[in-house]
């Protein structure tokens, strides 16, 4: 299955793109999302339980993702 993610601010500029197209086995969580992310080249700038959200919505962890969602991985954000 594939799923999207998308990335921004810092995570974005450590993976080099902003839009990531994944291949990933049936029966993924998030976790499972984060966990490739991370072990690609600059990845490991992205803590392991990032702040994430499927299809608009906030996500925990162990959500499943299914083909053709879109995973947004959030960077901390500080407001003024």
């Amino acid at each position: 299955m594939t799923v999207t993610a998308l990335l921004f601010a810092s995570y974005a500029e450590a993976l080099g793109s902003d839009r990531l197209e994944l291949t990933l086995a049936g029966n993924t969580t998030v976790r499972d999302v984060v966990d490739r992310l991370r072990a690609m080249p600059g990845g490991s700038s992205l803590p392991a339980a990032p702040l994430v959200a499927v299809n608009q919505t906030y996500a925990n962890a162990d959500q499943r993702v299914v083909s053709g969602d879109e995973v947004a991985i959030i960077p901390p954000v500080a407001g003024g």
